[in-house]
């Protein structure tokens, strides 16, 4: 039984998992986890979009996200 193509005893079709797609998913929840980290973002207490918009691009430097 590989990992791809894992069968349960009552299912008639084999169900095909997209590891690629998981991986790029679970990047993107912990980019979002670790964002969610800072409070003036998860609150979002600016009133101007913009510097909104500046504080987003600049935690992920703080952070460490290529």
């Amino acid at each position: 039984m590989t990992p791809l193509s894992r069968q349960r005893k009552n299912r008639r079709n084999s169900r095909k998992i997209m590891l690629l797609l998981y991986k790029k998913q679970n990047i993107i929840e912990r980019f979002f986890a670790r964002l969610k980290q800072f409070r003036g973002i998860a609150t979002r207490y600016d009133k101007l979009q913009s510097i909104f918009i500046a504080a987003v691009q600049l935690v992920p430097a703080i952070i460490g996200i290529n």
